[in-house]
């Protein structure tokens, strides 16, 4: 028989403070019960003598002398099924869509598991999402984790969009999470108008946390998407493919609910241990020996400021395998997805491509990067100051980012279309200047 313990210390939003009692545990789930209601809680922080509690509902009107708690013994677990697919749930894993009732299969622990090093994988499979400058450039494989580096004025939801509705594992047995962390009412109504009208969508979860909710629901919502992605892939031997949008959301809960517990800040006000906290987000996904699924992340990030070097994208660098990055110069000119292919990188897509898509890339790289140079120049000096090699770069730049960057929010394209454009502007270049392809790329592709 479970036992209801009276009146807490004091309350701060959805932060409940109570002093601690015998037997309680670590992220415990908790039931809070007021004069007209029952909420559930979750233990964060188990001192000697506090114990704080994180309130996942409303908490104005609490009075916190008047509360009764009552502690489960039981972590926070959602329930899980393959039913979840093609459903808009909350953060808790129930849905939101007004379609019935989903039928769970179980009930896990959101915190998962730790997984094995040594049971990893190394990935080695491409993952497309017929956008060139990702399938091209900057190549996703599975198991990777890839993040998107955003700044605010570029249509990142329709990107995120754009990804749930096109990716593709290579498998048929795949599956796709969305988690829609602290949006705006209208990002997340254009989000699932956009996504529920694709063929991907019946097999695709959106997890949905608005930015209206405690903050407490943003880490929550996070946790409940990969757990139900560790149980469609582990369990049922899906290949899935998680994207979290927007981590800088998540992060300022994170930051919100530290400061309600009197944590002492650290850099900007982000609390010490946050990047431990992405590590437990983040090294939630790979491939692992005898399991016939994996996961895959795409986390979505808005950097504060256009600041690479801010916290939220550095600590997400360090723990990451590279990074996709957006540019708002792109997006003026009318360049959708507005991708700088130049500081974006996947550091494992040389393990998932051949040695000819390896010297492709590397030669676009060279030509594009070579152009931007030339750019800088003609802005200076004037474009009648400059060689005729150097206009040839020039033209090349703009091309490359009409004709290969630039394509449409419904447009997917296959990778043999996208290594088609490439070819096709390399021929710009002359021949002395593809010194990053082999004699027998140019005879093939070039003449």
């Amino acid at each position: 028989m479970l036992i209801e313990y009276k009146g807490g210390i004091s309350i701060k939003g959805n932060i409940l403070f109570f002093k601690t009692v015998e037997g309680i545990r670590y992220g415990e789930k908790v039931v809070i019960r007021t004069d007209n209601r029952d909420i559930t809680g979750k233990v964060s922080v188990l001192t000697e003598d506090i114990t704080v509690i994180e309130i996942l509902g409303e908490s104005s009107g609490i009075n916190p002398q008047d509360v009764r708690v009552r502690f489960t013994g039981e972590p926070f677990k959602i329930p899980v099924s393959e039913g979840m697919l093609g459903r808009i749930l909350n953060p808790f894993g129930n849905p939101l869509d007004e379609l019935g009732s989903i039928i769970p299969e179980a009930f896990l622990d959101i915190s998962g598991e730790a997984y094995n090093p040594s049971k990893r994988l190394y990935p080695e499979e491409i993952i497309y999402t017929g956008i060139s400058s990702i399938d091209g450039l900057n190549t996703l494989v599975k198991g990777q984790k890839l993040p998107v580096f955003a700044v605010s004025g570029v249509p990142t939801d329709q990107l995120v969009a754009q990804i749930v509705r096109q990716i593709k594992t290579g498998s048929e047995n795949r599956a796709t999470v969305l988690c829609a962390v602290g949006v705006k009412y209208e990002t997340a109504n254009y989000l699932i108008e956009d996504i529920t009208s694709g063929g991907n969508f019946p097999k695709t979860a959106v997890f949905l946390n608005l930015a209206d909710e405690p903050p407490v629901n943003s880490l929550i919502s996070v946790r409940s998407a990969l757990t139900l992605s560790e149980f469609l892939a582990f369990e049922k031997g899906y290949d899935v493919v998680v994207v979290i949008y927007d981590m800088t959301n998540y992060c300022d809960a994170l930051r919100e609910i530290s400061s309600k517990r009197g944590e002492i800040p650290g850099r900007k006000g982000y609390p010490g241990y946050m990047y431990s906290d992405l590590a437990s987000i983040y090294e939630r996904a790979g491939v692992l020996k005898g399991m016939k699924g994996s996961i895959t992340q795409i986390p979505v990030l808005t950097m504060p400021d256009d600041d690479i070097t801010h916290p939220i994208p550095d600590l997400t660098g360090y723990i990451t395998e590279g990074q996709i990055v957006l540019d708002r110069s792109l997006h003026q000119k009318g360049i959708y997805p507005p991708v700088n292919v130049l500081p974006s990188l996947s550091r494992l897509m040389n393990r998932a491509i051949d040695g000819l898509h390896i010297r492709w890339a590397n030669q676009i790289y060279s030509a594009y990067a070579k152009a931007k140079r030339v750019e800088m120049l003609a802005s200076i000096v004037g474009e009648t100051e400059i060689s005729e090699i150097e206009r040839t770069y020039l033209d090349f730049g703009r091309r490359f980012e009409a004709l290969f960057i630039k394509q449409g929010r419904y447009e997917d394209r296959t990778l043999e279309e996208t290594l088609s454009i490439g070819w096709d502007l390399l021929k710009l270049l002359p021949e002395s200047e593809l010194v990053r392809l082999k004699k027998e790329d140019i005879e093939r592709f070039i003449k």
